[in-house]
């Protein structure tokens, strides 16, 4: 190999909470209806699908802190407030007991999505990324390691908009814990460090506008805060 044509674009990172180091990160995984009220309100039977997955670009990773652009082509930005899993280790057909062992550290992010793109691609049986992949569409906090937060798996899981609550549940309401998303995808595709894993989001989700300021947060884990930029 002589050499790269272009400059190689750069790694895209998370920080690291209280730390000058980040988090490299290399694919992103996001579980699809993993609370039984968000499926519901989505019009899905929580008691009879397996989990499903869909991806976001690295680089649509940004910190969920200042600005955040409201993205073009959309007049229905959702926001969806999720636990973010970082992990250290991966591989294939990993049984659950040992997927915890691959946990590096948590955040809390979003998952906002084009609903109207997304309404227009069911309907047509069309994929989802532009609704799902665009730009600046999952902020996250910066990431805790395991050691400072343990593995939260019974903790409040909330999003405010303007001051008022939108969104609130339990990460005990998961359809499919932490360790079971880890083991089911892992019999998709193979795992590496650097993988992110945002993990469903609660009951609750709604449009934003800009201007909007918004808070979330899983409690004894970290928070988040930021506003919402202007349209184009």
């Amino acid at each position: 190999m002589t050499g790269f044509v272009i400059t190689p674009p750069a790694v895209p990172a998370l920080a690291v909470a209280g730390s000058d180091q980040v988090f490299p990160l290399r694919r992103v995984f996001c579980v699809g209806r993993n609370y039984a009220a968000h499926a519901r309100e989505m019009g899905s039977d929580p008691n009879r699908e397996p989990p499903f997955f869909f991806t976001k670009p690295a680089d649509a990773v940004v910190p969920a802190s200042g600005t955040v652009p409201y993205p073009s082509s959309t007049r229905e930005l959702h926001h969806e407030v999720e636990l973010v899993v970082a992990l250290k280790g991966g591989g294939t057909n990993i049984a659950p007991e040992q997927a915890l062992d691959l946990v590096w550290g948590y955040g809390v992010g979003l998952d906002l999505t084009r609903r109207d793109l997304q309404a227009v691609a069911k309907k047509d049986g069309r994929p989802w990324d532009m609704a799902k992949g665009f730009d600046a569409s999952a902020p996250c906090s910066p990431l805790i390691p395991v050691e400072r937060t343990g593995h939260p798996s019974a903790a409040r899981i909330w999003l405010e908009v303007n001051g008022q609550l939108k969104q609130e549940g339990n990460l005990n309401e998961m359809i499919w814990p932490i360790p079971d998303v880890i083991a089911a995808l892992s019999r998709l595709v193979a795992l590496a460090p650097g993988d992110l894993i945002y993990t469903g989001t609660p009951a609750g989700v709604d449009a934003l506008n800009p201007g909007d300021k918004v808070r979330g947060g899983v409690d004894g884990v970290t928070s988040f805060e930021l506003e919402i930029g202007a349209a184009e």
